[in-house]
């Protein structure tokens, strides 16, 4: 809705039902935003964990992402400075190898209503294949191609890799991204923060 608050839209999204046939552990929308937030984090969807908690990244890959980033739970739990919008916002079920897809009708609905109540945002992460897909539309080619190329989106825009320990054998191959990308990804977020 035109005009709409941050506040009223954040009660219809935690209130969404849109996939609820379609989700086995039913709806809950796990996000995180404020009108003030510098740092936009775009991830998949909730796990299994972070459906039962209620917390974004309330988990392993959670645990890695803070490391990462160079910032602690305060901060990152903090809606003013972090606004985590994944691309699903209810855990979509487990696959033959690990969680489902984000559901297809979340992002669409939800996903630039959000953003436009977000205008102070200094610094977008995105994390994983479907937040590529959405927040790099031209990129043609693997998530790996694009990580790589971190300094070719400029200065308020760095893909990553989802920290999941599924991901371990990625970072193992791809040493440059701890060595080269991980320094400037903590540079980024504490000027974003300042």
């Amino acid at each position: 809705m035109p005009g709409e608050l941050l506040g009223t839209l954040l009660t219809r999204v935690r209130a969404c039902q849109l996939c609820a046939a379609h989700l086995p552990c039913g709806p809950r929308p796990v996000l995180q935003a404020h009108a003030e937030a510098r740092i936009l984090i775009a991830g998949q969807a909730p796990g299994r964990k972070v459906h039962a908690s209620g917390i974004p990244f309330d988990d392993a890959s959670g645990e890695r992402l803070r490391a990462w980033l160079g910032i602690g739970r305060d901060t990152f739990y903090d809606p003013r400075q972090v606004a985590i919008l994944p691309m699903g916002f209810c855990y979509p079920g487990t696959g033959r190898s690990g969680d489902l897809p984000p559901r297809p009708e979340c992002a669409p609905a939800w996903r630039q209503p959000l953003l436009d109540h977000l205008p102070h945002l200094r610094l977008t992460l995105v994390l994983g294949q479907h937040a590529m897909a959405w927040h790099l539309p031209q990129h043609r080619g693997p998530l790996t191609d694009a990580v790589r190329q971190w300094r070719d989106y400029g200065p308020t825009l760095l893909v990553l890799p989802h920290p999941s320990p599924r991901n371990n054998g990625w970072l193992r191959h791809n040493a440059w991204f701890e060595a080269e990308l991980l320094p400037e990804l903590r540079a980024r977020v504490a000027q974003a923060l300042a």
